[in-house]
């Protein structure tokens, strides 16, 4: 197993979640659920002879995850997040065929309990959604059962003058043919809300007491019946909180500090599901609060996104009453900001805090080989901002540069640069790397964006001297700047002439060689890139 991978599984919580294997490009390529994440990844690096776990490995270079509060909940997550993403590896779940629903036509004068995979339909209500499907036909059983409540599309009034079998199974109490009046019928479909909404208790401890009576008679097959009938009830009891048959747009904020570090995680929700989140950290200000700090991240992630109905936070923002008029100015209607104290929106809210809290984690983790970095190579501080570069051509002819960034040991691939070198004639590497160092830093300096903390070549010493001379000759010459040397794995600097052998199991050696192969690949994926469109243009 690849040591960057080792240690992501090492980290991985045993909690319920979802998790995410990435490939080199950052795309995912299969989405999975889990009762306890590190046992269940873990899993897959058992030795195998499944050609599909062996395929999805082969093109695995990270993993990620988000927690749920339920093994159930992470069911409902894992349909979501396949169908927005499509993995290549998730052979189902892709189409947009859903969990199922309960349907209830509320609106009708004799309601029926119907089996649906839609919501929307104006007068009914929706309960759900179910997993696995089975449980909504069992839920459908016992409604007919214990509340006499419809399943048929039979017309009402019809022309029926005796009521089908479902009646004499006790199954239905017939409104079709008359057998019960609106007002009664009315009674049971109140009745079988309160069951549908969660208040099981009472009808529970009368199928406990009914099981036990069956297994005391040996009628063990009624008794297992029974028992899967009071499971159902126990799933009905817990509302997934991810999935609103409400059809809510809200997006939903969890907050994490340490010191001056934040971290903030954002479920957002569309048409009821949610299906997309969105996670950042950064150093706030030392005496800003949480109100404060809220109000800003909210305000500045809304500047160029789309501002749902709802926006629920953990506390209270400053001057809530103003961003509230900010954000339904820009979305042209009205937005509320809620804190719920309670209920499942307060859930949702705990939820994405404690995915906030593996993000501040996760930040230390990357800070690790980064201590190590930064005493190794003798750096000033730490290289939380690390930017690479390689050159890529064959026989000197398309030759193209690559510059990725790293930020707290971690790729941003918002950061990457692609440059098409224009100054340089025939395989020069040497001379491509000047033009791109020169390229990269003159532009830097000119819109005044943040200097990296450590820049590091693919190369050995004439790579090296280059770089130092391009950056000196544009008055960076503090910047540190490293290069690390393929096959002997020799860091060079300006203080070790001979260059430096850092030890090949350190965290420091690992995360070099992680930037220095992240920018060869994104260099040699650019390259082919050019090379094909010139050979088909």
């Amino acid at each position: 197993m690849e040591h960057k991978l080792k240690l992501k599984l090492d980290a991985l919580p045993k909690k319920p979640g979802i998790y995410f294997f990435k490939n080199a490009d950052g795309q995912v390529v299969y989405i999975g659920k889990a009762r306890l994440l590190q046992d269940r990844v873990r899993s897959y690096f058992q030795p195998t002879e499944d050609p599909k776990v062996r395929n999805i490995l082969a093109e695995t270079a990270d993993i990620d995850y988000i927690l749920t509060g339920s093994e159930r909940e992470a069911a409902f997550l894992e349909n979501n997040y396949v169908q927005q993403h499509q993995p290549k590896f998730n052979l189902r779940l892709k189409d947009d065929k859903s969990f199922p629903y309960l349907k209830l036509t509320a609106g009708d004068r004799f309601p029926g309990i119907y089996f649906s995979r839609k919501v929307g339909e104006k007068g009914a209500k929706y309960f759900g959604p179910f997993s696995p499907a089975r449980d909504a036909r069992k839920t459908i059983h016992l409604l007919s059962k214990y509340f006499r409540i419809r399943n048929c599309e039979e017309a009402i009034p019809g022309r029926r003058k005796r009521p089908c079998l479902e009646y004499d199974l006790k199954l239905c109490s017939a409104p079709c043919a008359g057998f019960i009046d609106e007002k009664s019928y009315r009674e049971s479909i109140n009745n079988a809300l309160l069951f549908l909404e969660g208040k099981t208790e009472q009808l529970a401890g009368a199928l406990r007491e009914s099981m036990r009576r069956a297994a005391a008679n040996e009628d063990f097959e009624e008794a297992a019946r029974l028992r899967d009938i009071i499971q159902t009830l126990d799933h009905i009891k817990v509302k997934p909180k991810l999935i609103s048959v409400r059809l809510e747009n809200q997006d939903i904020f969890g907050t994490a500090r340490d010191g001056r570090d934040t971290a903030i995680y954002v479920f957002i929700m569309r048409a009821g599901k949610v299906r997309e989140s969105r996670e950042t950290v950064f150093e706030s200000e030392a005496d800003g609060t949480d109100a404060e700090i809220l109000r800003d991240f909210v305000a500045s992630f809304y500047a160029e996104r789309e501002v749902p109905t709802k926006v629920l936070l953990p506390v209270e923002p400053a001057h809530k009453k103003e961003l509230e008029e900010t954000l339904s100015t820009k979305a042209g209607r009205t937005i509320r900001v809620l804190i719920p104290a309670r209920g499942k929106n307060k859930e949702l809210i705990e939820m994405a805090a404690k995915n906030a809290e593996i993000l501040l984690r996760k930040k230390d983790e990357g800070l690790a080989p980064l201590g190590e970095v930064k005493k190794d190579l003798q750096l000033p501080g730490l290289p939380v901002r690390i930017e690479g570069f390689d050159v890529s051509n064959t026989s000197g002819t398309e030759t193209v540069a690559s510059m990725v960034t790293f930020v707290n040991g971690r790729p941003d691939t918002d950061g990457y640069r692609k440059y098409k070198i224009k100054t340089v004639a025939g395989p020069n590497d040497v001379a491509s790397l000047d033009e791109v160092i020169r390229r990269r830093y003159r532009r830097v300096l000119e819109e005044g964006s943040p200097l990296p903390d450590l820049v590091l070549v693919d190369g050995g010493k004439p790579q090296f001297g280059t770089a130092r001379k391009a950056l000196a000759d544009l008055g960076l010459a503090k910047i540190p700047l490293a290069s690390l040397a393929k096959k002997e794995e020799i860091v060079f600097l300006s203080d070790h002439g001979d260059g430096l052998r850092l030890d090949p199991t350190s965290f420091a050696l690992k995360l070099l060689q992680h930037v220095r192969d992240e920018a060869h690949r994104f260099a040699v994926k650019f390259h082919r890139q050019r090379r094909t469109k010139r050979s088909f243009g």
